[in-house]
């Protein structure tokens, strides 16, 4: 496996080493010890969670606050989604932007998501399965979550935004600007 950096510092893009023969392929999706030694950090996994969503279908921006922050390992099992991760780390150099990427079955590519980021996707196959690794419980109370249309940000979705289907509670999701003072404790 190898390790493409990204300009959002500790948020990585990870590339399998794929073997491929006559019968198909095989690749090592996970090795704890490998990835703590990539990503230069221990990381602990204590959760799974897997989405199954059609064509349009937006996810995000979501975030978990203060000790029930979340790291994220995600990837595609079927179809292609772009991922989108936005730095919310005040004292980042980075604070504020945001980092996207095709994922799919095809490619293998996950997208290593450190604590301190909002993270979402949006399905660009008709169907997507779409899996993940946190590093810490799911807490509804320290939830947030941040427009995903939102034009300071100015994520491309890849989808004509006529066409995307996002659930309500993501449609009336704060602007980065109304959120600094939750995102100040998002870390």
């Amino acid at each position: 496996m190898k390790v493409i950096e990204t300009y959002l510092g500790d948020c990585q893009l990870l590339e399998p080493a794929v073997f491929a023969d006559e019968r198909g392929n095989f690749f090592e999706s996970f090795n704890e010890e490998k990835f703590n030694t990539l990503v230069g950090k221990e990381v602990r996994f204590v959760q799974d969670n897997q989405s199954l969503s059609t064509y349009g279908v937006l996810r995000g921006l979501h975030f978990q606050r203060g000790e029930h922050a979340q790291a994220k390992l995600v990837r595609v099992l079927r179809g292609e989604v772009i991922d989108v991760a936005v730095d919310l780390r005040p004292d980042s150099p980075s604070f504020g932007k945001h980092f996207s990427v095709v994922l799919s079955a095809e490619n293998r590519l996950q997208l290593f998501i450190p604590r301190g980021f909002a993270h979402g996707f949006a399905v660009l196959s008709r169907e997507a399965e779409f899996f993940y690794k946190c590093d810490n419980y799911y807490n509804k109370e320290s939830e947030g979550s941040l427009l995903y249309s939102d034009p300071e940000l100015g994520i491309d979705w890849g989808i004509d935004p006529a066409e995307l289907i996002v659930s309500a509670k993501d449609r009336e999701s704060p602007l980065f600007a109304q959120a600094r003072a939750v995102i100040r404790g998002a870390r």
